[in-house]
């Protein structure tokens, strides 16, 4: 990486730290309408899976999709404004925190449908295929939706098929309010290799990390050797959704990950050891995101409703 590359990851994993932030003190406000899950503690997942991606490769995100959204290069501004069910937002305010999509920029959408992502971004892989394209589609797959028959029957479809498509399972300890070692027994790599497909396991903390494996994927997607799983290991920090009292979990591990495993902290330090960014550049672009996060957020807390009279449009879609 060179110094832009990595000054640009690190302002993306700041930016999605931020809005999450932001939207975690608005939702306790009681500003945020609807329930909303938080990203917090998997920054360079997403980071990492999207940062070589262009607008031409797709991705298929789950109900934990903010960091996602932000990663493919969505608009914090129209994210809030969806996210506070507001005019102008990049749903026109009608999808709210589970639902944001671009297709503009290869987000196919953020899905309440716990495996959902697999068969859509299968979808997107078989069509980059028949096309004779040379891009990649990514399912984000979260441990709950590692044991959904959706993912497991896209697995055995994409091997079949030898498509371009990479799933990218968030393993962050817990599905919904259930410990992964209770739901997901075994391991989710070796599952995902069982089908045939390329699979490895790497620190879901760890940007560099996380895109190395990318760029394995991807050169074989490109080189026509079919999917690839990379299984990412981070803790969320944040509950199932936001008023989740998390008793299922022991006392003091969110502490002990904020002091240990969190992503920006781990990124700063092996950035600045390999000289690729310094700390008056961090610094900046800390104070710069927190401007940018709370303009976004202001704006949307002060946007209009959407006009009632477009309850009924984008429903059905007509070809």
């Amino acid at each position: 990486m060179n110094k832009e590359s990595a000054l640009r990851a690190y302002t993306t994993m700041r930016r999605i730290r931020e809005f999450e932030t932001q939207i975690s003190r608005e939702f306790a406000a009681g500003t945020v309408p609807g329930m909303t899950h938080l990203y917090i503690g998997q920054e360079a997942i997403a980071v990492g899976v999207c940062h070589d991606l262009s607008d031409q490769d797709f991705i298929a995100s789950t109900h934990r999709g903010h960091g996602h959204c932000i990663a493919k290069g969505c608009d914090v501004r129209l994210m809030a404004l969806e996210l506070f069910r507001k005019a102008g937002g990049i749903c026109k305010g009608k999808g709210g925190s589970m639902h944001i999509a671009d297709v503009s920029k290869g987000m196919l959408g953020a899905n309440a449908i716990v495996g959902g992502a697999s068969p859509l971004a299968g979808g997107a892989a078989l069509a980059i295929k028949l096309r004779g394209q040379r891009n990649v589609a990514v399912a984000f797959v979260g441990d709950g939706a590692a044991n959904q028959g959706t993912t497991l029957e896209e697995m055995n479809f994409a091997v079949s098929l030898n498509l371009p498509l990479i799933f990218a399972i968030e393993s962050n300890g817990y599905g919904e309010h259930t410990p992964t070692h209770y739901a997901s027994p075994g391991d989710l790599t070796e599952r995902a290799a069982s089908f045939g497909m390329a699979a490895e396991k790497v620190d879901g903390t760890d940007f560099f990390a996380v895109k190395a494996a990318m760029e394995r994927a991807v050169e074989r997607a490109h080189n026509g050797k079919g999917p690839s799983a990379i299984e990412c290991i981070a803790k969320r920090w944040h509950g199932h959704f936001e008023g989740d009292p998390q008793l299922y979990r022991p006392k003091g591990e969110v502490t002990e990950l904020r002091k240990t495993s969190d992503p920006l902290e781990i990124f700063k330090s092996q950035a600045l050891k390999r000289k690729l960014v310094t700390r008056k550049a961090l610094d900046a672009i800390d104070e710069e995101i927190d401007a940018e996060v709370t303009s976004a957020v202001e704006a949307a807390l002060s946007a209009p409703q959407p006009d009632p009279a477009e309850l009924l449009t984008d429903v059905y879609a007509t070809y």
